[in-house]
């Protein structure tokens, strides 16, 4: 039996792309007009969507943007290079989401939230934090008062030093997993290949220049040609399906809602209710369904054997939700819930702790495949030294001219970065009830230990699976245990994060030959931009109309579950004025079981193990852990495009022709969806702008 078994399932996706020779700087004028046109345009529209249906808008911005600059591009005969359309991607997906002000809105909910004032905190949040509930700048829900200075501050720093984060420990593990390690990031490609698309619909064929070689160079010409256009007609395709489907979802919606006192939903969103029509069948068991062609469509792209887990996971959920009711382990779930109640209620008796477990077994997994295969790399590159007489060096800079630079820069910058965060925090925190040196302690340990462990452990698994997983409750436990009293710690920037994504990233815009420098300057274009505007677009927003309320009901029931859930965690060092803190009695640790925690672990070790003996796709173990517990409504449609993309259209078009088509096709549904929300949510704009006069 060889050393490493390799996964099929991951062996297929290894080589979609190959790595190009030659690297290319894509920033330009374009990509600035880039970041101002997805700024003013597709920012307000992805915020709008969001609150409406729950789904971002991102990828659909990113590609709205993208197509027309392209096309502008083409009819002033000047072609994009690829590598200018990446960097526009990269500059779009900046600017394409609601941004950070958004987090401020919700704040302004939290701090008068039902969950809030029952647990009797609403005013013990810091100033720094949020303003006072009886505040202003609450009551008339403006963005622009004084009150939010502070807070506003806080954010823009820390997108600074999130800059600065990303292009060093992320730089720093992509030249661990990718170049040292040689991992294939089998999830990269797929956020190639619309780009590639564009490209190569724009540029002429690389046998065009050399047809007078011969009758040979003419058809080899017209095949690229051919390929390049079905691809382009693939795109089209997929942006047809998603203003067809667009316009269901989110036009009826907005426009309707220009004309009466409640927009009408033709489609309900964010989903279809039926947890109290089935409680008499599945007790404690939310159901529902949401309908959204894209999750078919995000099914062909998914790797199959992750959402046939997440399927088998849903089934048993649907099954155990009932058994555990009437174990008397579901002891909080009540006649009547809908979704949201249920949920949390569940999760308090049950998933919670077992979700905490699962991902520790996830967790104790992942560390021992990277200490072992570190070790086996670490002993071939020293075989490697002896026979080449020690001329190979683990930190020598590659000279491949795609923007490299020593780790050691990279290692400098992130450590200078956190120790301004570490500074701030501690500065910060002053009310804990803990000592200063302790305090200080704390952040110096999560900053340069914990999160470049994390963030390597991510890396590495996103290098062989394109799977992500974190330490649960790492950052609770710690806040528990330190003894920390009040709620100022849970809200401080903390500098607990994972940057293992991020090396997923660079290797994608290596894959398309852009030079990463260009990368970092595009960041620092965009990301003030990012801060301006949405901060101008949220203001106006909030301003003209409550949030949540009727008009946006995805905001309606995520963020009163996401109240519910802060609160809770909340209660474990709170205290009112006076009181003292008993943590075992907190609602927080009525919702941890260790039983439930100890099951989870040992089932997902035991799961991991049984697969790897048998050979069978350990993909299939992160969609279990994915699919238990959670809401069946966004995930049953995924496993329709999966068994589609599987069993009918790999056999009709080629399992690795698939496999190319249907990024492509999910990108142009994307585009679709997002030029259907432009043309309504821009008239919602236009009439609240009108008729609310909000300023």
């Amino acid at each position: 039996m060889p050393e490493r078994r390799e996964d099929k399932e991951l062996a297929r996706y290894r080589d979609l792309l190959e790595t190009p020779s030659e690297f290319r700087d894509g920033f330009g004028w374009s990509t600035v007009l880039g970041i101002f046109f997805c700024g003013l345009v597709m920012m307000p529209g992805a915020i709008y969507l969001g609150l409406m249906t729950g789904a971002g808008m991102g990828a659909a911005a990113v590609w709205v943007t993208v197509i027309l600059f392209s096309e502008v591009a083409r009819r002033a005969m000047k072609t994009m290079s690829k590598q200018e359309l990446v960097v526009l991607l990269h500059a779009a997906g900046i600017l394409a989401g609601g941004g950070p002000i958004g987090d401020f809105v919700y704040r302004a909910y939290l701090v008068n939230s039902e969950a809030v004032r029952d647990a009797g905190m609403r005013e013990y949040f810091p100033t720094w934090f949020v303003p006072r509930p009886d505040s202003a700048a609450i009551a008339q829900r403006n963005l622009f008062h004084p009150d939010w200075l502070v807070p506003l501050a806080i954010v823009a720093l820390m997108m600074i030093i999130g800059v600065v984060n990303r292009s060093t420990i992320g730089y720093f593990f992509l030249r661990l997993t990718s170049d040292v390690e040689k991992l294939p990031f089998p999830m990269a490609p797929i956020s190639a290949q619309g780009a590639m698309a564009m490209a190569e619909a724009d540029a002429p064929s690389e046998g065009a220049a050399k047809e007078d070689a011969g009758r040979i160079a003419f058809f080899s010409a017209r095949q690229g040609i051919r390929r390049k256009s079905e691809r382009w007609r693939l795109f089209s395709l997929g942006a047809v399906i998603g203003i067809a489907f667009g316009f269901f979802q989110v036009g009826v919606p907005a426009i309707t809602g220009l004309l009466l006192d409640k927009p009408f939903f033709l489609l309900p969103q964010p989903f279809v209710e039926t947890t109290p029509l089935t409680e008499s069948l599945l007790p404690a068991t939310p159901t529902g369904l949401t309908v959204d062609l894209g999750i078919i469509l995000i099914g062909f792209v998914v790797p199959f054997w992750a959402v046939v887990g997440t399927f088998c996971a849903i089934l048993a959920t649907l099954v155990l939700n009932p058994l555990l009711h009437h174990a008397g382990i579901l002891t909080r779930w009540q006649p009547g819930m809908n979704t949201v109640n249920t949920t949390f209620a569940n999760s308090i008796d049950f998933w919670l702790s077992f979700g905490i477990g699962a991902a520790l077994g996830i967790a104790a997994v992942s560390i021992y495949q990277t200490v072992r295969d570190v070790r086996r790399r670490l002993a071939e590159l020293k075989e490697k030294r002896r026979q080449t007489a020690g001329t190979q060096s683990l930190w020598e800079t590659p000279k491949t001219g795609r923007g490299d630079y020593p780790m050691s820069i990279a290692l400098v910058g992130y450590a200078i970065s956190s120790i301004i965060v570490i500074a701030l925090c501690y500065t910060l925190l002053k009310n804990t009830g803990t000592s200063r040196f302790g305090i200080l302690t704390f952040l110096a340990v999560f900053t340069f230990i914990y999160n470049p462990f994390i963030s390597y452990v991510n890396a590495r698994l996103l290098g062989i699976s394109g799977q992500q997983v974190d330490i649960p409750f790492i950052k609770e436990t710690a806040f528990i245990l330190s003894g920390a009293r009040g709620i100022d710690v849970w809200l401080a920037p903390i500098p607990i994060v994972n940057y293992g994504g991020q090396a997923q990233s660079f290797r994608v815009n290596e894959l398309t030959g852009v030079s990463f420098r260009s990368l970092l300057k595009t960041d620092i274009i965009a990301t003030p931009v990012l801060f301006l505007l949405s901060l101008v677009f949220w203001a106006f927003i909030w301003k003209a109309s409550p949030i949540p309320s009727d008009a946006f009901p995805a905001a309606q029931i995520n963020w009163e579950l996401r109240s519910k859930s802060d609160a809770l965690l909340y209660t474990s060092t709170f205290a009112v004025e006076g009181g003292e803190v008993n943590i075992m009695h907190s609602e927080f640790m009525q919702a941890i079981h260790p039983a439930v925690i100890g099951v989870a672990t040992v089932f997902t070790v035991a799961l991991f193990t049984a697969l790897n003996f048998f050979g069978l796709p350990t993909l299939f173990v992160y969609g279990i852990i994915r699919g238990l517990g959670q809401l069946p409504h966004y995930l049953l449609l995924e496993i329709v495009g999966a068994m589609l993309g599987r069993f009918y259209f790999q056999k009709r078009f080629g399992a690795e022709n698939f496999l190319r088509m249907a990024p492509t096709l999910l990108a142009g549904y994307f585009t679709g969806v997002g030029l259907i929300s432009m043309a309504t949510i821009a008239m919602r704009l236009i009439q609240s702008a009108v008729s609310a006069a909000p300023f």
